[in-house]
């Protein structure tokens, strides 16, 4: 059942794009594109992730991962409108992040999130009471910002925080030193990864499964110190041990650097795991001629292949496609969501209601103090 206030956490109306946007050349909706942006300076500000494609990400203002987007949508107060290139808890978090007489559009409604979606506020409730129950007071939750604006002020009303694949360690060191165990939502894999880098062994996290609402653990509950949310990113969780077996087979000097969301079989097999900023660094400064396979979302990995011919990088899976729900931003959605802003129709707002936004800016405040 869905929870409804969860459906009403932002107030946006989805509308289709008018036909006529989708017949225009390209070159049109370029030359239109920037004719917005040098009409409204620095009124405008666009954020891309940096998975989205690249005639949108040409057109960014920056680019960055969640945390990076997250801090230059806080630290920017001269912008009257910030159109998100990203998928829809981003632009949430964005809202919430900027001044009330700031706006928040994206592009196009349909750039959700399998992750998040993995885990709603009435899930998580449920959840919170069994654990309450099971462990007493020795929980603290963390939620990777991955997930909605009602998970996240959940999170901040009982001591948690967000955390991103970049300071995730960080954040969960700074957990258990608050707490006992942890409730780490809504992506395994990313918790586990992390956890275990710092020494918690696997015999101490346990999996929470929001659709059996049920513990699974071999063992006696009260052992475990990390609780997961089965929950996982549908692209990461598709590069697999045997993935890397191949590459070691065809490119056996190849380096394998994968994204802490895959399976921790896959990272375990793998010579470096890290954020989507560190897989960029960390090509940025390979010497010239090293070989590469990248277990990340295509995008990305397209761009680094096409910024740096002198190394030989591959997808560690090459059959994968492209993030759906990051693939949906594309050039025609941004022109019409910049032309909505001079037509003051700001098609797509995203708008966070002030009781979730001010419990969830006390989990984003306890990450961004940290990072």
């Amino acid at each position: 059942m869905v929870n409804i206030l969860e459906q009403l956490k932002t107030q946006t109306t989805t509308i289709t794009i008018p036909e006529h946007y989708k017949n225009l050349s390209v070159e049109e909706m370029e030359k239109r594109v920037l004719a917005v942006k040098e009409k409204l300076g620095k009124r405008l500000f666009i954020p891309a992730h940096h998975y989205q494609k690249d005639e949108v990400v040409k057109f960014a203002d920056a680019t960055g991962d969640s945390l990076q987007l997250a801090q230059l949508c806080e630290q920017n107060k001269e912008a009257e409108v910030i159109v998100f290139c990203g998928v829809h808890f981003m632009a949430e978090t964005a809202d919430m992040l900027t001044k009330d007489a700031q706006k928040v559009l994206l592009p196009d409604m349909r750039a959700g999130c399998s992750l998040a979606d993995m885990a709603n506020i009435q899930q998580t409730e449920r959840c919170w009471e069994v654990l309450m129950d099971t462990f007493g007071d020795t929980m603290i939750p963390l939620t990777y910002v991955n997930s909605t604006a009602a998970i996240k002020a959940f999170v901040g009303r009982r001591g948690g925080a967000t955390v991103t694949s970049s300071n995730a360690k960080n954040m969960i060191e700074w957990a258990l030193t608050q707490k006992e165990r942890i409730l780490f939502l809504p992506d395994q894999h990313l918790g586990r990864n992390v956890s275990f880098e710092l020494g918690i062994p696997l015999e101490k996290m346990a999996v929470w499964n929001p659709i059996t609402h049920a513990f699974e653990f071999d063992g006696d509950i009260q052992d475990a110190q990390i609780i997961l949310w089965k929950g996982h990113c549908s692209v990461h969780e598709n590069f697999t041990v045997e993935h890397v077996k191949q590459i070691r087979e065809d490119m056996p000097t190849a380096h394998v650097l994968v994204h802490p969301e895959c399976p921790f079989e896959t990272v375990a097999a793998s010579d470096y795991a890290g954020s989507t900023s560190y897989i960029i660094k960390t090509i940025e400064e390979a010497p010239a001629g090293s070989k590469w396979a990248i277990g990340t979302e295509m995008n990305l990995v397209q761009r680094l292949i096409h910024e740096h011919p002198d190394k030989e990088i591959v997808s560690l899976n090459p059959h994968l496609c492209p993030c759906m729900t990051m693939n949906r931003i594309d050039l025609p959605h941004l022109l019409w969501s910049l032309e909505s802003i001079e037509t003051e129709k700001y098609i797509h707002e995203i708008k966070v209601d002030e009781k979730t936004t001010n419990d969830a800016i006390l989990a984003l405040n306890r990450m961004l103090e940290r990072a």
